[in-house]
Protein backbone atom coordinates (compact mmCIF):
# COMPACT_ATOMS: atom_id res chain seq x y z
CA UNK A 1 0.00 0.00 0.00
CA UNK A 2 1.02 3.86 -0.33
CA UNK A 3 2.31 5.12 2.52
CA UNK A 4 1.80 8.24 1.50
CA UNK A 5 0.33 10.25 4.51
CA UNK A 6 -1.56 13.35 3.62
CA UNK A 7 -3.48 16.12 5.71
CA UNK A 8 -6.58 17.58 3.92
CA UNK A 9 -7.13 20.75 2.87
CA UNK A 10 -9.79 23.35 2.17
CA UNK A 11 -7.96 22.81 -1.43
CA UNK A 12 -8.61 19.28 -1.39
CA UNK A 13 -11.96 18.86 0.27
CA UNK A 14 -13.40 21.61 -2.48
CA UNK A 15 -11.11 19.68 -5.46
CA UNK A 16 -12.83 16.57 -4.50
CA UNK A 17 -16.30 18.24 -4.83
CA UNK A 18 -15.85 19.60 -8.15
CA UNK A 19 -15.27 16.62 -10.08
CA UNK A 20 -18.38 15.09 -9.46
CA UNK A 21 -16.39 13.01 -6.96
CA UNK A 22 -18.13 12.58 -3.17
CA UNK A 23 -18.60 15.98 -1.94
CA UNK A 24 -18.74 15.28 1.89
CA UNK A 25 -22.17 14.72 2.19
CA UNK A 26 -23.51 11.76 3.87
CA UNK A 27 -23.69 8.35 2.38
CA UNK A 28 -26.86 5.86 2.65
CA UNK A 29 -24.70 3.23 3.87
CA UNK A 30 -28.35 1.11 4.73
CA UNK A 31 -26.83 0.68 8.32
CA UNK A 32 -26.67 -2.29 10.12
CA UNK A 33 -28.64 -2.56 13.37
CA UNK A 34 -26.53 -1.34 16.15
CA UNK A 35 -28.94 -0.98 19.13
CA UNK A 36 -27.43 -4.28 20.13
CA UNK A 37 -26.25 -4.21 24.05
CA UNK A 38 -22.48 -4.35 24.79
CA UNK A 39 -20.02 -6.64 24.41
CA UNK A 40 -22.90 -8.67 22.70
CA UNK A 41 -21.49 -12.42 20.36
CA UNK A 42 -22.33 -12.25 17.19
CA UNK A 43 -25.19 -13.68 15.28
CA UNK A 44 -22.68 -15.63 12.55
CA UNK A 45 -19.50 -16.75 14.23
CA UNK A 46 -15.80 -15.71 12.04
CA UNK A 47 -14.00 -18.48 11.86
CA UNK A 48 -10.42 -17.10 13.09
CA UNK A 49 -8.38 -20.85 12.61
CA UNK A 50 -10.05 -21.10 9.31
CA UNK A 51 -8.82 -17.66 7.98
CA UNK A 52 -5.00 -18.18 9.36
CA UNK A 53 -5.09 -21.25 7.21
CA UNK A 54 -6.30 -18.98 4.15
CA UNK A 55 -3.15 -16.88 4.78
CA UNK A 56 -1.12 -19.77 5.52
CA UNK A 57 -1.46 -20.97 2.29
CA UNK A 58 -0.94 -18.01 0.66
CA UNK A 59 2.42 -17.59 2.35
CA UNK A 60 3.37 -20.35 1.68
CA UNK A 61 3.55 -19.96 -2.35
CA UNK A 62 6.30 -17.38 -1.01
CA UNK A 63 6.48 -13.58 -2.25
CA UNK A 64 3.37 -12.79 -4.52
CA UNK A 65 5.29 -10.04 -6.80
CA UNK A 66 3.44 -9.53 -9.90
CA UNK A 67 4.72 -11.52 -13.02
CA UNK A 68 6.80 -14.16 -10.86
CA UNK A 69 6.17 -18.02 -10.99
CA UNK A 70 4.98 -17.51 -6.77
CA UNK A 71 2.49 -14.98 -7.58
CA UNK A 72 0.64 -16.54 -10.97
CA UNK A 73 0.75 -19.85 -8.84
CA UNK A 74 -1.29 -18.39 -5.70
CA UNK A 75 -3.58 -16.43 -8.06
CA UNK A 76 -4.20 -19.57 -9.83
CA UNK A 77 -5.38 -20.67 -5.85
CA UNK A 78 -7.25 -17.94 -5.05
CA UNK A 79 -9.43 -18.33 -8.10
CA UNK A 80 -10.08 -21.97 -7.61
CA UNK A 81 -11.06 -21.38 -3.46
CA UNK A 82 -13.21 -18.13 -4.73
CA UNK A 83 -15.08 -20.67 -7.44
CA UNK A 84 -15.94 -23.22 -4.76
CA UNK A 85 -17.62 -20.39 -2.51
CA UNK A 86 -19.09 -17.66 -5.41
CA UNK A 87 -21.85 -18.00 -7.41
CA UNK A 88 -19.90 -16.39 -10.56
CA UNK A 89 -15.72 -15.58 -10.56
CA UNK A 90 -14.29 -13.16 -13.07
CA UNK A 91 -10.85 -11.99 -13.34
CA UNK A 92 -8.93 -9.43 -15.06
CA UNK A 93 -5.68 -10.02 -17.11
CA UNK A 94 -3.64 -7.02 -17.43
CA UNK A 95 -0.12 -6.03 -17.60
CA UNK A 96 0.65 -2.84 -15.42
CA UNK A 97 3.87 -0.35 -15.71
CA UNK A 98 5.17 0.36 -12.38
CA UNK A 99 7.16 3.57 -11.82
CA UNK A 100 9.78 1.93 -12.87
CA UNK A 101 9.33 1.12 -16.00
CA UNK A 102 8.80 -2.98 -14.87
CA UNK A 103 5.83 -4.68 -16.47
CA UNK A 104 3.82 -6.56 -13.99
CA UNK A 105 1.74 -8.71 -15.22
CA UNK A 106 -0.98 -9.00 -12.91
CA UNK A 107 -5.00 -10.23 -12.20
CA UNK A 108 -7.55 -8.45 -10.36
CA UNK A 109 -10.27 -11.29 -9.14
CA UNK A 110 -14.04 -10.55 -8.48
CA UNK A 111 -16.20 -12.97 -7.00
CA UNK A 112 -19.76 -12.24 -7.04
CA UNK A 113 -22.75 -13.38 -4.66
CA UNK A 114 -26.09 -12.83 -6.46
CA UNK A 115 -24.73 -11.03 -9.35
CA UNK A 116 -28.09 -9.71 -11.16
CA UNK A 117 -29.30 -7.36 -7.96
CA UNK A 118 -28.62 -3.49 -7.87
CA UNK A 119 -28.29 -3.94 -3.93
CA UNK A 120 -24.34 -4.50 -3.43
CA UNK A 121 -21.49 -4.02 -1.59
CA UNK A 122 -17.81 -4.28 -2.20
CA UNK A 123 -15.31 -6.11 0.08
CA UNK A 124 -11.89 -5.81 -0.95
CA UNK A 125 -8.23 -6.57 -0.07
CA UNK A 126 -4.86 -6.63 -2.50
CA UNK A 127 -3.17 -9.72 -2.91
CA UNK A 128 0.60 -9.01 -3.99
CA UNK A 129 3.28 -8.27 -2.14
CA UNK A 130 6.31 -5.64 -2.21
CA UNK A 131 9.09 -6.24 -4.10
CA UNK A 132 10.81 -4.03 -1.42
CA UNK A 133 11.64 -4.40 2.59
CA UNK A 134 12.49 -0.88 2.20
CA UNK A 135 11.53 0.11 6.07
CA UNK A 136 13.45 -2.11 7.54
CA UNK A 137 15.91 -1.43 9.95
CA UNK A 138 19.12 -3.31 8.58
CA UNK A 139 19.81 -1.94 5.16
CA UNK A 140 21.44 -4.91 3.87
CA UNK A 141 17.70 -5.69 4.45
CA UNK A 142 15.68 -2.92 1.80
CA UNK A 143 16.62 -5.26 -1.31
CA UNK A 144 14.84 -8.52 -0.47
CA UNK A 145 11.12 -9.08 -1.17
CA UNK A 146 8.20 -8.80 1.30
CA UNK A 147 6.64 -11.84 2.72
CA UNK A 148 3.51 -10.43 3.34
CA UNK A 149 1.62 -12.64 5.90
CA UNK A 150 0.14 -9.17 7.10
CA UNK A 151 0.22 -6.78 4.46
CA UNK A 152 -1.78 -8.41 1.59
CA UNK A 153 -2.67 -12.53 2.82
CA UNK A 154 -4.47 -11.00 6.10
CA UNK A 155 -7.23 -9.15 4.11
CA UNK A 156 -7.24 -11.58 1.92
CA UNK A 157 -7.87 -14.25 4.28
CA UNK A 158 -10.43 -12.42 5.95
CA UNK A 159 -11.77 -12.04 2.76
CA UNK A 160 -11.65 -16.02 1.90
CA UNK A 161 -12.88 -16.95 5.58
CA UNK A 162 -15.95 -14.52 4.67
CA UNK A 163 -16.74 -16.23 1.53
CA UNK A 164 -16.37 -19.82 2.88
CA UNK A 165 -19.23 -18.37 5.50
CA UNK A 166 -21.39 -16.77 2.28
CA UNK A 167 -21.36 -20.08 0.80
CA UNK A 168 -23.16 -21.57 3.82
CA UNK A 169 -25.46 -18.71 4.35
CA UNK A 170 -25.67 -15.20 1.60
CA UNK A 171 -26.46 -12.35 3.65
CA UNK A 172 -29.24 -9.82 2.53
CA UNK A 173 -27.13 -7.51 0.31
CA UNK A 174 -25.37 -8.80 -2.60
CA UNK A 175 -21.82 -8.81 -2.51
CA UNK A 176 -18.48 -8.67 -4.79
CA UNK A 177 -15.17 -9.49 -3.32
CA UNK A 178 -12.44 -8.37 -5.10
CA UNK A 179 -9.11 -8.86 -4.61
CA UNK A 180 -6.63 -6.20 -6.60
CA UNK A 181 -3.50 -6.82 -7.72
CA UNK A 182 0.07 -4.47 -8.06
CA UNK A 183 -1.21 -2.47 -4.95
CA UNK A 184 2.32 -3.11 -3.24
CA UNK A 185 4.94 -1.94 -6.47
CA UNK A 186 5.04 2.06 -5.63
CA UNK A 187 6.80 5.03 -4.76
CA UNK A 188 6.52 7.66 -2.99
CA UNK A 189 8.42 9.95 -4.91
CA UNK A 190 5.97 8.54 -7.96
CA UNK A 191 2.48 9.94 -7.89
CA UNK A 192 -0.13 7.14 -8.27
CA UNK A 193 2.70 4.39 -8.94
CA UNK A 194 0.95 2.36 -5.79
CA UNK A 195 -2.62 0.39 -6.09
CA UNK A 196 -2.41 0.34 -9.92
CA UNK A 197 -4.70 -2.70 -9.96
CA UNK A 198 -7.76 -0.60 -8.34
CA UNK A 199 -6.64 2.31 -10.66
CA UNK A 200 -7.39 -0.04 -13.30
CA UNK A 201 -10.64 -1.69 -11.84
CA UNK A 202 -11.52 1.79 -11.29
CA UNK A 203 -11.40 2.71 -15.09
CA UNK A 204 -12.19 -0.60 -16.32
CA UNK A 205 -14.70 -2.38 -14.07
CA UNK A 206 -15.78 -5.87 -14.65
CA UNK A 207 -19.38 -4.82 -15.37
CA UNK A 208 -20.47 -1.59 -17.44
CA UNK A 209 -21.84 1.31 -15.49
CA UNK A 210 -21.25 -1.24 -12.13
CA UNK A 211 -22.01 0.76 -9.07
CA UNK A 212 -22.39 -0.36 -5.44
CA UNK A 213 -23.82 1.50 -2.20
CA UNK A 214 -20.28 1.06 -0.41
CA UNK A 215 -16.99 -0.69 -0.14
CA UNK A 216 -14.66 -1.78 2.99
CA UNK A 217 -10.99 -2.70 2.16
CA UNK A 218 -9.23 -4.43 4.44
CA UNK A 219 -5.35 -3.76 4.58
CA UNK A 220 -2.92 -5.09 7.19
CA UNK A 221 -5.55 -6.57 9.69
CA UNK A 222 -4.09 -9.45 11.17
CA UNK A 223 -0.95 -8.08 13.31
CA UNK A 224 -0.35 -8.46 16.77
CA UNK A 225 -1.08 -5.31 18.88
CA UNK A 226 -3.47 -3.92 15.84
CA UNK A 227 -5.57 -0.82 16.00
CA UNK A 228 -7.50 0.94 13.66
CA UNK A 229 -8.06 4.05 13.71
CA UNK A 230 -10.65 6.16 11.33
CA UNK A 231 -8.26 7.21 8.42
CA UNK A 232 -9.47 10.68 7.01
CA UNK A 233 -10.38 9.43 3.33
CA UNK A 234 -12.68 7.38 4.84
CA UNK A 235 -14.60 9.97 6.94
CA UNK A 236 -14.27 12.33 4.12
CA UNK A 237 -16.37 9.81 1.40
CA UNK A 238 -18.00 7.39 3.67
CA UNK A 239 -18.23 8.67 7.27
CA UNK A 240 -21.57 6.83 7.76
CA UNK A 241 -20.47 3.12 6.59
CA UNK A 242 -17.34 4.70 8.99
CA UNK A 243 -19.24 5.24 12.02
CA UNK A 244 -21.91 2.16 11.54
CA UNK A 245 -18.58 -0.22 11.31
CA UNK A 246 -16.59 0.93 14.30
CA UNK A 247 -20.33 1.10 16.32
CA UNK A 248 -20.50 -2.75 15.56
CA UNK A 249 -17.06 -2.97 16.36
CA UNK A 250 -17.82 -1.10 19.86
CA UNK A 251 -21.31 -3.09 20.27
CA UNK A 252 -18.94 -6.60 20.31
CA UNK A 253 -16.40 -5.48 22.50
CA UNK A 254 -13.98 -4.21 19.94
CA UNK A 255 -13.19 -0.77 20.93
CA UNK A 256 -10.06 -1.30 21.85
CA UNK A 257 -9.16 -2.43 18.79
CA UNK A 258 -11.44 -0.19 16.82
CA UNK A 259 -9.87 2.96 17.87
CA UNK A 260 -12.07 6.12 18.16
CA UNK A 261 -9.25 8.77 17.12
CA UNK A 262 -8.87 10.57 13.79
CA UNK A 263 -5.83 8.99 11.73
CA UNK A 264 -4.00 9.88 8.78
CA UNK A 265 -5.17 10.25 5.34
CA UNK A 266 -4.02 7.12 3.61
CA UNK A 267 -3.24 6.52 -0.28
CA UNK A 268 -4.85 3.28 -0.25
CA UNK A 269 -6.82 1.09 -2.74
CA UNK A 270 -9.93 2.60 -1.13
CA UNK A 271 -8.87 6.42 -2.47
CA UNK A 272 -9.54 5.43 -6.31
CA UNK A 273 -12.48 3.69 -5.62
CA UNK A 274 -13.82 6.66 -4.09
CA UNK A 275 -11.74 8.77 -6.32
CA UNK A 276 -12.33 7.53 -9.53
CA UNK A 277 -15.56 5.58 -9.70
CA UNK A 278 -17.16 7.38 -7.08
CA UNK A 279 -18.19 4.21 -4.92
CA UNK A 280 -17.99 5.49 -1.11
CA UNK A 281 -15.08 3.17 0.41
CA UNK A 282 -13.61 2.82 3.57
CA UNK A 283 -10.34 1.22 4.68
CA UNK A 284 -9.81 -0.97 8.14
CA UNK A 285 -5.96 -0.30 8.43
CA UNK A 286 -3.58 -0.83 11.16
CA UNK A 287 -2.10 2.75 11.65
CA UNK A 288 -2.66 5.40 13.91
CA UNK A 289 -1.23 8.54 14.22
CA UNK A 290 0.75 7.55 17.62
CA UNK A 291 2.08 4.48 16.48
CA UNK A 292 2.23 4.94 12.78
CA UNK A 293 2.18 1.84 11.05
CA UNK A 294 3.30 -1.33 12.57
CA UNK A 295 6.89 -2.54 12.91
CA UNK A 296 6.69 -5.11 10.43
CA UNK A 297 5.32 -3.56 7.33
CA UNK A 298 7.92 -3.54 4.12
CA UNK A 299 10.33 -5.68 6.03
CA UNK A 300 11.74 -9.22 6.37
CA UNK A 301 9.27 -9.50 9.83
CA UNK A 302 6.17 -9.45 7.95
CA UNK A 303 6.17 -13.28 8.33
CA UNK A 304 3.10 -15.63 10.28
CA UNK A 305 4.68 -15.51 13.61
CA UNK A 306 3.87 -12.29 14.40
CA UNK A 307 -0.16 -12.69 12.84
CA UNK A 308 -2.89 -13.12 15.85
CA UNK A 309 -5.48 -14.28 15.55
CA UNK A 310 -7.42 -13.23 18.02
CA UNK A 311 -7.02 -10.10 15.97
CA UNK A 312 -8.45 -11.62 12.60
CA UNK A 313 -11.41 -12.70 14.42
CA UNK A 314 -11.99 -9.37 15.98
CA UNK A 315 -12.18 -8.53 12.27
CA UNK A 316 -14.06 -10.66 11.21
CA UNK A 317 -16.92 -10.83 13.80
CA UNK A 318 -17.34 -7.07 13.01
CA UNK A 319 -17.79 -7.79 9.25
CA UNK A 320 -19.62 -10.71 9.59
CA UNK A 321 -22.06 -9.02 12.32
CA UNK A 322 -21.99 -5.76 9.87
CA UNK A 323 -22.98 -7.84 6.88
CA UNK A 324 -25.73 -9.91 7.98
CA UNK A 325 -27.56 -7.24 9.41
CA UNK A 326 -27.72 -4.92 6.41
CA UNK A 327 -30.79 -4.84 4.41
Amino acid sequence: MEKLILFLSLFLLASCSADGSANGNAVDSGSADSSADSKQEPKVAFNADSCYKFMQKQVDFGYRIPSTKEHKECGKYLVSTLERFADTVITQDVTLKAYNGTKLESRNIIASWNPESKNRIILCAHWDTRPFCDEDPKAENHKKPVLGANDGASGVGVLLELARQFSIKEPNVAVDIILFDSEDYGHNDYHNSYCLGSQHWALNPHVPRYNARFGILLDMVGGKGARFAKDLISSFYANDVLEDVWKTAETLGYSSLFVNEEGGSIIDDHYYVNKMIGIPCIDILDYTNDEGFPSTWHTVNDTMENIDKEVLKAVGNVLITYIYNLK
